[in-house]
Parts: structure tokens; C-alpha cells; sequence
């Protein structure tokens, strides 16, 4: 396929390839050119599905940045990325992309699953990553990815751009004031009036062994054979997806738990069925509720078969007031003992996406620590996981920090 004899030319012309031994030497020596201030960054793309694109799109707005080249495991997403940055190189191997010592970073877009592997070698190959939420599939996985991040100096941006938005600040400015009192009860929503939350995708007529490295997407996911409809639509399918813990709790779960300084939770409960989307193994409506050491109890309920409360509809209950917290990051303050017929505040919501992207490229610089960083994603990831297990097992799990096990 000329895509990849392109691409090993310039991976050629760039840098010699190396093996995953020069990788995790290159790293131990804390590998990657140093960037000035004003200097050109060079990124790679792994994972060019919708979401891929999206974030393609948000760093190629941001200024001095080039894409070198983007890996995917289906070859017709090769168009689709050309179709944004023209001249940019394109691999079935993610590897060729580490491998390429032109490229300072990595954006890691691909599903959840495979986001351990991919990070790991990342770091390896001396890349700052951009990766996308949720950070880590289960426990077993975040330490993998701890383990290779500690000692290497790479910056690390979790793709939780909601934390990008400002509102954090605001929520601490209005806890710390005192203004609520002791705040013992956090409640918040994502609910979509959307069959299957809108992830249902066709299945091409070329999705087919032929264009789909199989194998690389598989991981070290249980091995079965080609199924096009687990590749197109693994968000139905728990080898793979966390379903709507890992796709949007995990947002709230970043914002509050940055805002509040909340730790992983002692105990998950988590409720719920599928009741109106038969061809998705997680549910379509279900409540989770975490319990905190810092003396909170976080409620998170979600479905797919109404709208009412919207993406992003958060109350949090304090002794003497209530913050009552919309996705636009509007918020207000209802005093204790006032009853308001209102909802949440309204506004627009602008998506945060590029100031997240432009804050990474900002921290690849001056290698400073980005808005939401790898410890936040640490602990928002094995919050989530918490959720799925207790969901899966039928009965409430806890965290062990000394094992750092989920029980």
C-alpha cells in the first residue's frame, strides 16, 4: 500500500527505526529534542475514529504545530485524515509513529482498551502524550501506565477538557468561601435522548479483514475472530468499552473531583439495565453512587431515553446553600431554606476542546504540568472501573490504596 511505503520513507528520512529496545533506552535517557519557547511542535496521531479526528482538527488550530503522521487500524480513515492535513503520513502500525524521532508528541484517540499499550510505548519512544479519557481501562492498567510515566519527564494531558473551561476555579471559589456550609452531597446527570447515546455506526463495505489490522485492534483483549460490528461499534461491547461511565461520567467525575480535591472512592454502588438498546452490552440507564473519604456522597445517573436533565446538570448540597452547576459552567448559589422552580442555570455550552489542546501544547514548551494531569486521570479512571465492576458484579466494590486493588 503506497500509504505505508510513503510513510516508512519519511519515517526513514526523519530518524533510523528502532526497535522497543532503543525506545525504552531512549526514554531512560529522557529522550525527545529539546523545544523552545517558539519552537515548531511535531505530533502524531493514533486513533483517527471520529473522536480522532476531532482532536486532529482542535491541535491543528492551535499555532506552530504540524502533524507528521496518523496510525489507524482501518485503512479507509487514511482518506478521511488527508482530508484535514493533506501531506500528513499514514500507517496501519502505531509503532512507525514512535518510532519517527521527528515527532515530540502523540494525541491517543483509540478505544478504550488499547489506551495502556499505546500510552506505554508512547512514553517509551520520549513522547509527551495527549490521552484521551477515560485514561485507563481497569486498575491493572493505570499502574502499567504510572509505571512508565514515573522518572521519564514526559508531559501527559488527559483528554478531560471540561477542566479547561474555567468552572473548577469557580466551584472552589464558591466552596471556599463558606457560602454552602459543610457539603456532604454531590448529585449529577447525563442523560441524552438519543437511541444508543448516538453511538450507533454503520458497519462499510470495506470493514473487512483486508482493511482492518484485526489483530493490533484486538490488544490483549480476549481474542475472537473478525467481527466488523465489535470493531465499528465496540462501545456495546465490555471487552472494550466502559460504555457511559467511560464516555461521560468520566467527565463530571474529572470536574468534580479536581474542583473538590476528592480521592478515589472507598466504596462504588452502581444500579441500572438495558432497556431500550438490545444490541449494547452496558446499560442504557443506570445510577452510580460513590462514597468518599472526604466525607461526600457522589451520585451520577444516566440514560438514553430522555433528555430532561441534559448533559451536564450537577447540585451540590451544603448546610447552608445548594450550587446548582450547568455544563456552560453557569452557576448560582440557592440559600438554605429557598426553593427556586428553575433548573440549572441556562447558557451555551462551548465545547473546551481547543483551549484543553492549546494548554498540552503550552505545557510541551515550558514543560510544565497540563490542566488535567495524569494523576487526575489515574483517579477518575479507577473511579470509573469501580463503577463498571459493581455494576457487572451485582454488589457494591472498594478500593484498597494499599494493594491498589479494586475488591
Amino acid at each position: 500500500m503506497s500509504n505505508r511505503r510513503d510513510f516508512l520513507g519519511t519515517v526513514m528520512a526523519g530518524a533510523a527505526l528502532a526497535g522497543a529496545s532503543t525506545r525504552a533506552t531512549a526514554a531512560a535517557k529522557g529522550a525527545g529534542r529539546v523545544i523552545g519557547a517558539n519552537d515548531r511542535i511535531r505530533f502524531g496521531l493514533i486513533g483517527a475514529g471520529s473522536r480522532g479526528k476531532d482532536i486532529l482538527k482542535a491541535a491543528l488550530g492551535c499555532p506552530n504545530v504540524e502533524v507528521v503522521a496518523v496510525a489507524d487500524a482501518y485503512t479507509a480513515r487514511f482518506d478521511e485524515a488527508k482530508k484535514i492535513a493533506p501531506e500528513v503520513a499514514t500507517t496501519q502500525d502505531y509503532r512507525k509513529v514512535l518510532d519517527d524521532g521527528s515527532i515530540d508528541a502523540v494525541l491517543i484517540a483509540t478505544p478504550q482498551h488499547l489506551h495502556a499499550q499505546h500510552f506505554v510505548d508512547a512514553i517509551a519512544a520520549g513522547k509527551d502524550v495527549y490521552q484521551e479519557k477515560t485514561m485507563a481501562f481497569n486498575a491493572e492498567h493505570a499502574r502499567r501506565m504510572r509505571n512508565a510515566l514515573d522518572g521519564s519527564g514526559r508531559v501527559v494531558q488527559v483528554g478531560l477538557q471540561w477542566n479547561s473551561s474555567g468552572g473548577v476555579q469557580k466551584v472552589r471559589e464558591h466552596v471556599g468561601s463558606g457560602e454552602l456550609g459543610a457539603v456532604s452531597l454531590l448529585e449529577t446527570h447525563h442523560f441524552r435522548q438519543t437511541p444508543y447515546g448516538g453511538w450507533m455506526r454503520e458497519i462499510p463495505a470495506d470493514c473487512n479483514p483486508e482493511h482492518v489490522a484485526w489483530d493490533a485492534f484486538q490488544g490483549d483483549a480476549k481474542r475472537v475472530p473478525f467481527d466488523a460490528d465489535r470493531f465499528m461499534n465496540w462501545r456495546f461491547y465490555w471487552d472494550y468499552s466502559g460504555g457511559n461511565v467511560y464516555e461521560n461520567m468520566v467527565h463530571i467525575a474529572a470536574f468534580w473531583f479536581a474542583a473538590l480535591d476528592l480521592s478515589i472512592p472507598e466504596t462504588v454502588s452502581s444500579t441500572g439495565g438495558n432497556f431500550q438498546s438490545p444490541k449494547m452490552s452496558p446499560p442504557d440507564a443506570f445510577q452510580v453512587t460513590m462514597k468518599h473519604k472526604e466525607g461526600l456522597l457522589f451520585t451520577f445517573t444516566s440514560m438514553f431515553g430522555n433528555g430532561f436533565y441534559g448533559e451536564g446538570r450537577n447540585l451540590l448540597f451544603g448546610t447552608k446553600g445548594t450550587l446548582v452547576h450547568s455544563l456552560s459552567d453557569l452557576m448560582h448559589v440557592v440559600p438554605a431554606g429557598k426553593k427556586v422552580e428553575s433548573d440549572a442555570p441556562k447558557g451555551t455550552f462551548k465545547n473546551p476542546t481547543g483551549v484543553h489542546m492549546q494548554n498540552f501544547f503550552d505545557c510541551v514548551r515550558s514543560r510544565s504540568e497540563p490542566t488535567s494531569p495524569f494523576e487526575l486521570g489515574f483517579r477518575t479512571s479507577v473511579a470509573c472501573r469501580m463503577a463498571v465492576e459493581a455494576y457487572r458484579r451485582g454488589s457494591t466494590v472498594r478500593w484498597d490504596p494499599a494493594t491498589e486493588e479494586i475488591l
